[in-house]
């Protein structure tokens, strides 16, 4: 990551914001290939990604979860911010539970339920078993809206 550029990202929208710049955010990318980053963060950046969910249990590793009202820059693949968001929902729900809703709102795929499971399905496997764990349908999932506030042109 390059802090100096993610900084200096912050303070721009906290300038055109009125926000005071020792407010809190986060900064990164999603899943767990340079691929699935850019992809990721141009659905988000179009405004077709404003969902996504994560295994509750990863956040035991020490990452903060996620809250209203938080503001996060979301990174490309080559860790570059591309856009900031805030979070305006936030649920635990079984993975099992996660609702069609949902799935639309993360923007993957054709944005069905059904390409929403396979995809994270195969995700949370690895995840787990990178934590020594096994993956099951009721595994908790964090399940978070946002909408983006940021992307550097407003």
């Amino acid at each position: 990551m390059q802090n100096t550029e993610i900084e200096t990202y912050w303070q721009e929208f906290c300038q055109v914001s009125h926000l005071d710049p020792a407010t809190a955010y986060s900064a990164w990318a999603y899943g767990d290939s340079t691929e699935m980053a850019n992809e990721l963060a141009t659905l988000t950046v179009q405004g077709v990604k404003t969902a996504t969910t994560s295994a509750a249990e990863l956040y035991e590793l020490g990452e903060p979860k996620p809250y209203v009202g938080e503001y996060n820059i979301i990174l490309n693949g080559d860790g570059q911010p591309v856009c900031i968001t805030q979070t305006t929902v936030v649920e635990t729900i079984p993975y099992d539970l996660v609702s069609a809703e949902h799935a639309y709102h993360e923007g993957e795929g054709d944005r069905s339920l059904s390409y929403w499971r396979e995809v994270h399905e195969k995700f949370f496997k690895s995840e787990y078993a990178q934590m020594g764990k096994r993956f099951h349908e009721k595994i908790p999932c964090v399940c978070e809206v946002f909408k983006v506030v940021y992307d550097g042109a407003n």
